[in-house]
């Protein structure tokens, strides 16, 4: 399964592989420093950042109940988005969605998201549900643009602030 436009291409590869680790940590040292930097006023402690980074990889994406995802832009590695089946195997959660700051704004992450929804519907899931924190504004209206509606929160998560689901 490999969805490509002219720039882009979004393939599954293994959460081990160099370029979805570099793309992981790229993710969480982002949305940890931003939450430090809005609640504490600082960066994210590096001890921390190097605990969390190597405790967060697998993160459930692994086949047969999950699958990440990564797409290219002209052949570099510039973004990702992960899927991993519920408790409920007709729900699958959207993980980790997330393109590399300088190249936002291109269409790589309607194209994740979409190819993470293709994803869900091959591991069964009938349902995508996902959550975020209320700092991530653009993540929120990327959502919603795609047809996500805001839900009533469907885990407890520490930093989840906002739910959303989409019927497949």
């Amino acid at each position: 399964m490999t969805t490509q436009t002219t720039a882009w291409t979004v393939a599954p590869e293994p959460v081990g592989s160099s370029d979805s680790l570099a793309l992981w940590r790229a993710y969480y040292t982002e949305v940890s420093d931003r939450w430090y930097l809005l609640h504490e006023g600082r960066r994210t402690d590096p001890d921390e950042l190097e605990r969390e980074i190597a405790a967060g990889a697998e993160d459930g994406l692994t086949p047969p109940d999950g699958r990440l995802l990564v797409a290219r832009y002209g052949g570099t590695p510039a973004g990702t988005a992960g899927v991993r089946l519920t408790a409920d195997p007709a729900v699958a959660e959207l993980k980790r969605v997330f393109v590399l700051p300088e190249l936002r704004g291109r269409g790589g992450a309607p194209l994740l998201v979409a190819a993470a929804e293709d994803a869900a519907r091959a591991l069964g899931a009938t349902r995508l549900v996902l959550d975020t924190r209320g700092d991530l504004r653009e993540a929120r209206a990327l959502y919603a643009r795609l047809g996500y509606a805001e839900t009533a929160p469907h885990n407890d998560e520490p930093y989840a602030e906002h739910w959303f689901a989409k019927d497949l």
